[in-house]
């Protein structure tokens, strides 16, 4: 095995000891990093551990850096990892800190270090929630162009609202002093957040606030429900490996897989030297 195989199997594998102990090393930094840039934002903290905490936040991106050039370099295809979700979380979790260079407080957006705690469910086996979460994204995908048609029938609505209560309001209320200001309110009756910041005045607008209100339960219930019925319509049965290729760095594998479903690639080396030979 040569050093790019060995790199590949301590950084991207879970499956042999050097690579879980990688891992739940990488992912007590990753803990750590964020919890220095949320203590640094107190300000009595920043006053008196200010020095400390940017050493540390430097000490953490340089590491952080060093991990990344070397997935890169372990990875067959390198622009594939690159340009995937992990690859570009991976990427974003460093550039904050060295955007803090030419401007200032960015450096907290380091924050985005959290999402890479997700490769806890990899790490520690969870397979179960890999195949779970597997079956979300792929109910979301599908569901993607009824919810876009979904939120163009919202955004129509809420300007036409926003309108109807510029008309009613407008004259009275100047909290409806504009068409921006009543679409504003709309989105946020409409969604049942409910600031309280703009509310109207005349029985007529209390009477539509009241119907856009009923409104808003069944509007947040349409996406659930799309959402729902896809997860539904994926839920089965099927075993997922944490197995990851060596090619483009794509996950949920089946258990028995030998070559990559996403990039057709083999998935073990020992499988790639066996197709070589034949």
């Amino acid at each position: 095995m040569n050093i790019r195989e060995r790199l590949h199997e301590i950084i991207f594998e879970a499956e042999t000891p050097a690579g879980k102990a990688f891992d739940v090393i990488l992912l007590l930094l990753i803990g750590v990093s964020v919890l220095v840039v949320t203590l640094e934002s107190i300000p009595s903290v920043q006053q008196q551990y200010g020095s400390l905490c940017t050493v540390l936040e430097w000490v953490f991106t340089v590491l952080f850096s060093i991990e990344y050039i070397l997935r890169i370099y372990a990875t067959r295809k390198p622009l594939r990892y690159v340009l995937s979700f992990w690859g570009i979380i991976d990427l974003l979790a460093v550039i904050p800190t060295y955007l803090s260079l030419l401007m200032s407080g960015t450096h907290y957006l380091l924050v985005v270090r959290d999402l890479r705690l997700l490769r806890i469910f990899r790490i520690f086996k969870l397979t179960r929630f890999l195949r779970e979460s597997k079956i979300l994204v792929e109910a979301i995908r599908a569901s993607r162009l009824k919810i876009t048609v979904f939120l163009i029938f919202v955004s129509l609505s809420v300007t036409i609202l926003g309108a109807i209560m510029y008309v009613i309001e407008g004259k009275t209320n100047p909290g409806f002093s504009s068409i921006p200001d009543g679409i504003y309110w709309a989105i946020v009756t409409l969604t049942t957040v409910g600031y309280g910041d703009i509310s109207p005045v005349t029985d007529l607008g209390r009477f539509v606030a009241a119907l856009v209100m009923i409104l808003g339960y069944a509007v947040l219930a349409v996406p659930t429900g799309i959402v729902s019925a896809e997860m539904v319509a994926r839920t089965k049965p099927i075993g997922v490996s944490t197995q990851v290729c060596r090619f483009c760095t794509r996950e949920g594998h089946d258990t028995n897989a030998q070559y990559c479903k996403f990039c057709g690639e083999p998935l073990h080396e020992a499988v790639e030297s066996g197709t070589a030979e034949t």
